[in-house]
């Protein structure tokens, strides 16, 4: 069969798949690995929003791009799409939601149905990478802020405050040096008496 009959059968990701899986430590080995990436994908359908590790997170990403790519395919009335399902949900409720719920939201979408970021690191405890993996179109409010540059945003409140201290604080010193130079260069009005020459009159 060439590539062009199997790319038919399976939809194309929109996402990038490494070329090999990730390494997810696991004390029952090969099937404690799958049993972290269900609980994961189930729990991303389930919530549509989680952080975990970066590498669970990057990992399980694939499993529900795919789910739900072929949730939209083939639909709840094909067995085998069904058998998938059932086998990457532990939360069988999670059926009804993926095939009437986000098979409607992506059915017409043209980019990836997840979204993940870095998270940032904790300032004490273990140094690991954090990830937020997210479903698009979910309830929750956006972690990316689309206008970065608003001036009324906190930050930027605070940075024109200080701007304006700063610029007041260096113009009072201009100031206070120009005053010294000019009583530097004039003289006292005592002085300038003494120094004329006395004349008779």
């Amino acid at each position: 069969m060439n590539q062009a009959d199997v790319t038919k059968l399976v939809s194309k990701l929109r996402i990038k798949v490494p070329d090999q899986h990730r390494r997810l430590r696991s004390p029952k080995g090969p099937e404690g690995r799958l049993d972290k990436l269900r609980k994961t994908v189930t729990g991303l359908i389930k919530f549509e929003r989680i952080e975990l590790n970066h590498h669970r997170a990057d990992e399980a990403r694939q499993y529900a791009e795919r789910l739900i790519s072929e949730a939209i395919l083939h639909g709840d009335c094909h067995k085998p799409t069904m058998e998938i399902a059932d086998y990457w949900l532990l939360e069988k409720e999670l059926l009804h939601k993926l095939f009437k719920v986000l098979v409607p939201r992506f059915e017409n979408s043209n980019t990836a149905f997840t979204k993940m970021y870095k998270a940032p690191k904790a300032s004490s405890g273990r140094n690991i990478d954090k990830a937020i993996l997210e479903l698009r179109g979910n309830p929750y409010p956006l972690l990316t802020n689309k206008h970065s540059n608003n001036r009324y945003l906190l930050q930027n409140v605070l940075l024109d405050a200080a701007k304006y201290e700063y610029r007041q604080a260096k113009y009072a010193e201009m100031a206070d040096k120009i005053g010294k130079n000019e009583e530097i260069s004039q003289p006292k009005s005592d002085d300038v008496a003494k120094s004329k020459p006395i004349t008779e009159v």
